[in-house]
């Protein structure tokens, strides 16, 4: 029987790329809900909480900018090779200080910032160098395997962290985070690319406006960020509040786990709907599906059991990845090569820009307003986020 709809794997180059990223991603899973509870374990504040994860979101959006220059500058390997060795350093150094308790809050945050910093740069490196790995005919393949990848380990990855943080623990989950880096790694190293194509020389600020004019001069690309931004903000309302609400009278972290296992579930199913579909106008789809990120927030605005929050994430999740698979293809067929990890940058720094303030500001809002109305706020501006997407003529005509 063949597995068509795997054949990008057949291609080693991608190959190596996914099953490093893979891990990554796996380690990544435990480290969500292993650094959530490791803060409420020692300060059990949400606004504790808030900022720690805003440690690491404040430079990861501060420099984007930065990291993607260097993405189109540099041999995109190699950069995110030495995101990947600095992340195994902040992680595994988080891991020693919680599992010899030890650990304070600003250090914690401190290092959460070096891999926020880190992830600045492998990210929009990463965009760039999937078109890189495989045919061209097989890149919305490869991006909805990428999906895949990323939603198969969130469903295993915080399944296992949940209980690992449970039975021993979140120390221990940290340092499998840590571990995965190392594996990333050990993967990128063994890529074979093609010669990376240097660019002409010119200032860095040069560099900045080339990529932000191929950025502003495509509408669909900047509303689709602007829509991100709003949906990421209130998006992060939903993961601060969610955690307390869960310690509080859901469970504690394993009811928080059903409900991540239920958006990594969403996420699978999405993964492999993203590899099959073909419209002529797939980015007008993947907007469309954008108002079910609201629904899980609706529901624990409603204190809606963790079981039927799941079921919520579970939509949530599919539609997400839907989109995300159909967007990463979109930029990547229309945005110039030479440019496009500038252009992901510009993307990733105005998807994530509002994030920090969410992070911050969820907290203090559920104490001045009350967690329901917060949570309810959020489940509103999600929605107005996907309304502007579909609304938007240049959105609803993109081919391809």
């Amino acid at each position: 029987m063949r597995f068509e709809s795997l054949a990008a794997l057949r291609e080693r180059q991608f190959r190596l790329l996914f099953t490093g990223q893979l891990i990554s991603l796996l380690g990544d899973s435990f480290s969500g809900i292993a650094l959530a509870f490791a803060v409420l374990d020692l300060t059990g504040s949400a606004t504790d909480l808030g900022y720690v994860f805003a440690a690491k979101t404040i430079p990861l959006v501060g420099f984007l900018l930065v990291g993607g220059v260097f993405a189109d500058r540099l041999p995109r390997r190699a950069v995110m090779l030495t995101a990947d060795v600095a992340r195994l350093g902040s992680q595994g150094t988080v891991a020693v200080l919680v599992l010899t308790h030890s650990a304070q809050i600003w250090e914690i945050a401190a290092l959460q910032a070096v891999a926020g910093t880190a992830s600045a740069f492998f990210n929009p490196a990463s965009t760039g160098l999937t078109p890189l790995t495989i045919s061209p005919e097989r890149l919305q393949q490869a991006n909805g395997l990428r999906g895949l990848s990323m939603a198969s380990a969130g469903i295993v990855g915080t399944a296992i962290g949940g209980i690992v943080v449970t039975a021993v623990g979140p120390g221990w989950a940290l340092a499998v985070d840590a571990a995965s880096f190392g594996f990333s790694a050990f993967y990128l190293a063994q890529l074979r690319l093609p010669p990376h194509v240097k660019l002409p020389v010119q200032s860095f600020v040069a560099d900045l406006h080339e990529g932000w004019r191929e950025f502003s001069s495509r509408t669909w690309v900047w509303v689709i960020v602007l829509s991100a931004a709003i949906g990421n903000m209130m998006g992060s309302v939903f993961s601060v509040l969610g955690v307390v609400i869960s310690k509080q009278s859901l469970g504690g972290p394993l009811a928080w786990t059903v409900i991540l296992v239920g958006l990594g579930a969403g996420s699978l199913i999405g993964g492999f709907v993203a590899l099959r579909i073909h419209v002529r106008r797939s980015l007008f789809l993947g907007s469309s599906l954008l108002g079910f990120l609201a629904i899980p927030t609706a529901l624990l605005a409603l204190g809606a059991p963790a079981v039927v929050i799941a079921a919520g994430a579970l939509l949530a999740g599919g539609a997400n990845m839907i989109f995300n698979a159909l967007w990463e293809t979109s930029l990547q067929r229309h945005v110039p090569a030479a440019s496009l990890s500038r252009v992901s940058a510009y993307d990733w720094f105005g998807s994530l820009a509002f994030q920090p303030i969410g992070l911050m500001l969820a907290g203090p809002a559920a104490a001045a307003l009350g967690t329901s109305t917060t949570l309810w706020i959020a489940a509103g501006g999600s929605l107005a986020m996907a309304a502007l997407a579909v609304a938007t003529p240049s959105v609803r005509r993109l081919e391809g």
